[in-house]
């Protein structure tokens, strides 16, 4: 699963061809022991849970860079490498 950004001790991935699963553009977010499933470009929360503050940063960064989250989607389900995206800062 390639990591797309990390800011914050919050990792977040894009899995490869991984519409079968949640059949909807999606980012994997870690903290720590937390993992949830964050809908792009909403913002929604499709699964799992994150501590609050670390929620709110997680969906002011996807607000930023909701743009490159779905173009960095298309890469990911044709089988292409997602590119980085900034860090929040």
């Amino acid at each position: 699963m390639p990591v797309v950004s990390m800011f914050y001790g919050i990792i977040v991935s894009m899995y490869y061809k991984d519409e079968q699963r949640h059949r909807r553009a999606h980012i994997h977010v870690r903290y720590q022991e937390h993992e949830a499933v964050i809908g792009i470009p909403e913002g929604d929360l499709l699964e799992g849970s994150l501590p609050p503050p670390k929620l709110r940063l997680v969906l002011a960064w996807v607000e930023i860079h909701r743009d490159e989250l779905v173009a960095d989607w298309e890469l990911a389900v044709s089988g292409q490498q997602p590119y980085k995206i900034d860090p929040l800062k």
